[in-house]
Order: C-alpha cells, then sequence, then structure tokens
C-alpha cells in the first residue's frame, strides 16, 4: 500500500452550514470534491496524528462510498485508528456517545440529517470533536479557509475494507474497528432511564407506535425497544434503514410523518407515538390524538426531570435555540434553574454543556437533548417521555395539560416556505433588518412592539460573538414573530416564520394552535411581505 499526493483546485462552495456541509449527491461526487473537503478537515487539526475517530453515518446513498474514501485518506494522513459502525451505520447521537465513551479526538459523521436520500437528493459531512459535538465555528472557519487553497490531498492507494462484520483490519498501519452500531449506545440508555419501569408499561395494556421513517434509528428501537423493553415488534414502523428512505421524507412532523400522524388520530389509535428523522437525532411524540409540540416537550421534560433517574438529582439549567418558544424560560423561572437562549445550531450548547451550565437542551425543530452526548438525541427523548408516562400513570394529553395548567400555555408554531427563490428570500430579510429602528415602540395590528432586533449572541463561555441570527419582533404582551433563513438546505432558500403567544387563562389553553395564533400569521405577513418577496400564499409546511 503506497499514499499518493493527488493535485487538486479548490472549490468555492465548501463552507460549513448549521451542521456540516450539505450538497446534493451529485455535487460531492464529482472529482476531488469529498476528497478537497475530508483533506481540509484534517489539515485543520492539530494534533492528528496517530489519534482516533470516529467514521459513520445514516446509511443514505454514497455513505458507504464515502466512508471508504474517508478511511482510506485518515491513514494516509496519519490517523492512528477508526471506529466504525458496521455496515457504515451510526447515528449522530451514537457517534458522539462513542467519541465520548472512548475519549476519541474525535469523529466524522455522514449525514444529511432529515433531507431526503438518494442519487438526485442530499448528502452530508460534519466533523465532531473531542467532546462528541458538531465543531465550533472557529474549526468550520478554518475548514472552509483551508478548503480554498487546497492544492493537493492525500489517500492511501488500497482496496475496500469490509465494513459488514465486526472486528478489526489493518489499513497501511492504521486500525480499522468495525463495531456494533448499536451497544454503547443502548447501554447508555439503559444508566439514565428505569428500563424495568417502562418494561412494565411496555408489557400491560399500553401501546406505543414508533416511526423510524426508513432510516438510522430502525436498528436502536429494535434493539432498545423490542429487544430490551419489550415492546411487540407490531409497535415498529419502517426499521429497515434504505439508501433513498423508500423515497420519504425522514423528517419527524405532522407533514411528513403523516403515516403515524393518521394511526395517533385514528379512532383505534394507541396511546403514544413517536418518529425520528433520518440520523436518529430528532424527535416528535404524539399522545392519542395528540400533538407534542417541541417546545413544550422540552419544557415537560424540564419540568419532571426529577422522575427519571440520570437526572433525580435536578438540573443545572437548561438552554434553547433563540426560535424555540419562552416555554422553557418559565419552567426554569420557577425551579430557579439558569436559562440560557442560544442561536439555532446544536454546536451553540456544546460550550454550555462542558461547563456544566446546563444538563437538557432543545430546539424547536424536533430536537431535544441532555448532558449525556452533545447532540441532541431522538430516541433518548422517546424514552424520557416513556419514563414519565410510567411514573407518573398519566398520558401524554394529561402530562401535558397538567403542565399548561401549572405554568401557562406558548401557543407556538413554525412556518415553512421551503425552496423559494434564495434572492426573493433574501430580500425578504433584509427589507426586515431596515425597517428594525422604526418598528421599536409602534403598535401593529393589536400589538406594541417592545423590541425589534437581528438577534446577536455572545457566548458566555468563551466570549465568542455570533451576529444576524434572526429577526425578532416582540410584543408587549410577550408575542412575538421570528424570521429566519434556514442553513440545513441545498438548494433555493427556506423561510422559517415563528409564532409564538402567551396564555396564562387555563379556560382559554386548548385552542387549536392556527387559531389561537391567526392574528399574528396575518401580521407576519404583512409586516415580512412574505407572499410578495416568495410568491408563496401558504407554508409549505406548518408544525
Amino acid at each position: 500500500m503506497s499514499s499518493l499526493e493527488i493535485p487538486t483546485q479548490p472549490f468555492p462552495d465548501q463552507r460549513p452550514g448549521t451542521s456540516g456541509l450539505r450538497k446534493k449527491v451529485r455535487v460531492f461526487q464529482q472529482p476531488h470534491y469529498l476528497e478537497n473537503f475530508v483533506q481540509s478537515i484534517f489539515d485543520s487539526l492539530d494534533g492528528l496524528e496517530g489519534q482516533t475517530l470516529v467514521v459513520g453515518g445514516d446509511g443514505r446513498y454514497y455513505n458507504r462510498s464515502a466512508i471508504q474514501i474517508i478511511l482510506r485518506m485518515a491513514a494516509a494522513n496519519g490517523v492512528g485508528r477508526i471506529l466504525v459502525g458496521r455496515d457504515g451505520i451510526l447515528s449522530t447521537p451514537a457517534a458522539s456517545c462513542v467519541i465520548r465513551k472512548y475519549h476519541c479526538f474525535g469523529g466524522i459523521i455522514l449525514s444529511a440529517s432529515h433531507n431526503p436520500a438518494g442519487p438526485d437528493a442530499d448528502f452530508g459531512i460534519k466533523y465532531n470533536t473531542a467532546n462528541g459535538g458538531p465543531a465550533p465555528e472557529r474549526i468550520t472557519e478554518a475548514i472552509f479557509s483551508r478548503s480554498r487553497e487546497l492544492d493537493r490531498y492525500r489517500i492511501l492507494e488500497a482496496g475496500d475494507i469490509d465494513l459488514s462484520r465486526t472486528g478489526s483490519t489493518e489499513l497501511g498501519g492504521m486500525t480499522v474497528d468495525v463495531i456494533d452500531p448499536v451497544d454503547d449506545y443502548a447501554g447508555l440508555m439503559e444508566e439514565l432511564f428505569d428500563f424495568d419501569r417502562i418494561r412494565t408499561l411496555l408489557q400491560g395494556d399500553f401501546s406505543l407506535r414508533f416511526d423510524a421513517m426508513h432510516a438510522v434509528t430502525g436498528p436502536y428501537a429494535e434493539e432498545i425497544l423490542v429487544r430490551r423493553l419489550g415492546a411487540p415488534t407490531r409497535s415498529l414502523m419502517h426499521t429497515v434503514p434504505q439508501e433513498d428512505f423508500a423515497g420519504g421524507h425522514p423528517d419527524p412532523n405532522l407533514t411528513y410523518a403523516r403515516e403515524l400522524v393518521d394511526i395517533l388520530y385514528a379512532d383505534d389509535a394507541p396511546d403514544f407515538g413517536a418518529a425520528s428523522d433520518g440520523d436518529g437525532d430528532r424527535n416528535m411524540i404524539l399522545g392519542r390524538r395528540f400533538f407534542v409540540t417541541p417546545s413544550d416537550s422540552l419544557a415537560v421534560l424540564t419540568a419532571n426531570a426529577t422522575l427519571v433517574p440520570g437526572y433525580a438529582e435536578g438540573l443545572k439549567g437548561v438552554a434553547r435555540s433563540m426560535p424555540t418558544s419562552q416555554a422553557a424560560d418559565r419552567v426554569a423561572a420557577a425551579l430557579g434553574i439558569k436559562c440560557y437562549e442560544t442561536p439555532t445550531g446544536w454546536k451553540f450548547f456544546g460550550n454550555l454543556l462542558d461547563a456544566g451550565e446546563v444538563t437538557l437542551c432543545g430546539e424547536e425543530s424536533f430536537g431535544t437533548g441532555s448532558a449525556h452526548v452533545r447532540e441532541k438525541d431522538g430516541l433518548w427523548a422517546v424514552l424520557f417521555w416513556l419514563n414519565l408516562l410510567a411514573v407518573t400513570g398519566k398520558s401524554v394529553e394529561q402530562l401535558v395539560h397538567d403542565h399548561w395548567a401549572t405554568y401557562g400555555r406558548n401557543y407556538y408554531s413554525r412556518h415553512d416556505y421551503e425552496d423559494v427563490e434564495s434572492e426573493g428570500a433574501h430580500t425578504l430579510m433584509q427589507a426586515l433588518r431596515q425597517r428594525l429602528p422604526e418598528l421599536q415602540g409602534r403598535r401593529l395590528g393589536e400589538h406594541e412592539v417592545a423590541y425589534a432586533d437581528d438577534f446577536r449572541y455572545e457566548d458566555p463561555i468563551d466570549q465568542s460573538v455570533s451576529e444576524a441570527q434572526g429577526v425578532r419582533i416582540g410584543f408587549s404582551d410577550g408575542s412575538r414573530m421570528v424570521f429566519r433563513l434556514s442553513g440545513t438546505g441545498t438548494q433555493g432558500a427556506t423561510l422559517r416564520v415563528y409564532l409564538e403567544r402567551y396564555e396564562a387563562d387555563p379556560d382559554q389553553q386548548h385552542q387549536d394552535a392556527q387559531t389561537a395564533l391567526a392574528g399574528l400569521i396575518r401580521l407576519a405577513d404583512e409586516v415580512a411581505g412574505i407572499r410578495t418577496h416568495t410568491g408563496r400564499e401558504a407554508p409549505s409546511v406548518i408544525t
């Protein structure tokens, strides 16, 4: 085996986004494209030689081919050892778990998360650091800077490694350990949750349905929910990972997990429903004919955390992304713990978790997690809810209604305008930003503007600053609207509009969210000119 240096030229479009580099598969399949980005990662990491890395992905199309390239490049760049999931599979939270458990130098995760997969769809790659979390901006910017000047990459001249069986193989002086992708993660879940209580629940009259959406969490759900907790096999849906996610969109929300939603809203609905996404880091929670918003889910878990073994001693704090509703803030205030508001992107929680400032964190985009790893974690959230249901004996709906009665309800919704023309979306945001100074103190419809800004975040741990993280318009009654462009797509632009209104009166807490927010929905279109700038009469997705 010989190490080759392959001449190359930079690509101008390799700046990582919210969670790594995401492009169409055919972009990654261009000669040298993937190799350039991987070499840029390796060149940006001080002290890499001889270290151990984790590699795995969500099983989408091009996953296995990309892993073989990464293995050969890692060997040529002096990496000492690679831990790779069998068949190239590792959910994103499981990869974080493995990095942390074995004190690895970092990891390369191949995923475009909840985006569609297949030869004409999406692919992604990101680097996670030694804490198990996504690389912070200083590292992603270093990777991008290196990608713009790269003139060669190193790769071993060798054949493919057999990833279908666990065991060790030597590759040009580097050890490749193919590991079971589920074992370490499942063991961690047993440490955090009361499996005995959950097992009793699942083996009684309680019924559940979990939808893996033909994505990575299928094997994890089979091992944990069925083999370790005794749920009937029929409780699981779509558990075999497929390279194109069976042509579906593995985003666990009311639109794309429609089959599960219909089951939970049927006359003979099970007691509990849940779904996870392409790489296993997102979750949707449903009760019988009842949807739990991700914002409410974070608040309910925060309020009831001491009922779960892993959090019985209480929480150090909670963090939420800026667009996530303020429901968790009210719980934190009542518990006397800190609550942090960060930009969108899980990497912003990493410093807070590492510093011991927070224990739980969450985003409105169906992501919830804790200090057990440094990624959001779909199955973890499902097990947390099951543990609470087992301990309280309440239904999902009862648990949430009791929570609202105690803390009030934050009516909340996100409206996504997907794949809109980029120029119009950016013009909309620019016009909004220009209007901010004149909005302060004005009345918009029935609401008085208390603040209008473009969210700026100064990290309390390392004092790094992130600007222009989303336009916020807050009103004196506690309502607010947030506008931002998503960084997770691969074409066009996705405009996200977040709407929130607080209701303290228990008699007014049971309206449909779209009805309760109707006034703000109309106002958001008027203020931002959504129809004018996007040409859309309605959102693509409402959650």
